[in-house]
């Protein structure tokens, strides 16, 4: 078959496969199962947690994505940080926006700046903290999602030096283990 047969067939193919659902979208292969709401969120919006001086300004939580991922950005000042710990229930993605981020997984150190990514798998050991002498900005992906209530339930707690034993206990009723 040429190219342009193929085009013209899988265009046809294609048109065929993308039939109404019920919710009145478009749904690959006539399946009727219901997706996520798209969601455009703005640069100034979202839900703003003071987690133990990590500021996280959550933009989808699990019920924007039907628990697929959740995504917020940190805008964290010089030396906060998170000590190692590791996940039993979601892998991260880490983006450094602006700043200098020192992210350790599993035992391995490294910098991260503008434009940098890292990928966390669960059950693997990993931390980070803002090092030089600005803020740092990063967009962290956690999938799926669920992590969100552990951060609602943290940014609860008083201000101040933080109960290690609280946290520890509250981080562990949701899979999250320090090392």
């Amino acid at each position: 078959m040429n190219r342009k047969t193929f085009l013209r067939n899988t265009g046809i193919g294609v048109g065929t496969l993308l039939l109404p659902g019920a919710s009145g979208k478009l749904s690959a292969l006539g399946s009727n199962s219901r997706s996520p709401d798209p969601k455009i969120m703005r640069d100034d919006e979202g839900k703003v947690l003071n987690v133990i001086g990590d500021i996280q300004t959550h933009k989808l939580v699990g019920e924007d994505t039907e628990n697929q991922i959740v995504e917020w950005v940190d805008n964290v000042e010089p030396g906060v940080g998170i000590p190692p710990h590791f996940h039993t229930h979601e892998d991260e993605i880490f983006r450094v926006i602006w700043g200098e981020v020192e992210l350790m997984i599993d035992g391995e150190p490294t910098v991260l700046t503008a434009g940098d990514t890292a990928f966390a798998p669960k059950n693997i050991p990993h931390a980070w903290k803002v090092v030089g002498t600005e803020k740092a900005r990063m967009i962290t992906s956690a999938f799926p999602a669920g992590i969100e209530e552990m951060f609602e339930e943290l940014a609860k707690l008083p201000p101040g030096p933080p109960d290690f034993e609280k946290v520890t206990e509250i981080c562990g009723r949701f899979g999250v283990t320090f090392v």
